[in-house]
């Protein structure tokens, strides 16, 4: 194992400046290539993550609005607009994970009705076993969802 190894194994932050270094250095032959690839695919896989994690924050908000809509506030509307925002920013940065975004609602939207009901105090029973709201509907700055059974409006 050489030293660029032992560095990636041990302190990552060191490895990437040095692997960075050797890169605009034109030193390839120094690089561990397996290392540099699993990177790489992480990093994709983070931006995908970003987007799930801002949708379950999303997707509860959506929940709450619809599910306890004596408790909406400036605030909560706050929280949609600004998760809507960074997840069309996400998007606009790295346009190849739209394709993803169904099934990262799909994935996202069990977690978000945890959350939701923890947050609400209501059962986890009251709320749709599947997402009610359309990709559109989700990323809509103008959408909030009315009382219970009615997410079209």
């Amino acid at each position: 194992m050489n030293a660029l190894s032992e560095l990636y194994k041990n302190d990552f932050h060191a490895w990437a400046l040095q692997a960075a270094a050797l890169i605009r250095q034109h030193k390839f032959a120094e690089l561990n290539i397996e290392d540099l690839a699993e990177e790489l695919a992480s990093m994709g896989k983070k931006e995908r993550a970003e987007v799930a994690n801002r949708l379950v924050i999303l997707l509860a908000h959506l929940l709450k609005w619809q599910y306890q809509p004596a408790y909406r506030s400036a605030s909560w509307r706050g929280s949609l607009l600004e998760q809507r925002k960074q997840i069309l920013r996400q998007l606009q940065q790295s346009p190849s994970v739209k394709p993803y975004l169904s099934e990262a609602i799909t994935d996202a939207y069990p977690d978000a009705v945890d959350l939701a009901s923890r947050e609400t105090l209501l059962n986890l029973d009251n709320f749709p076993p599947d997402c009610p709201y359309s990709e559109e509907q989700i990323l809509d700055y103008d959408f909030y969802p009315e009382r219970s059974g009615d997410s079209r409006k």
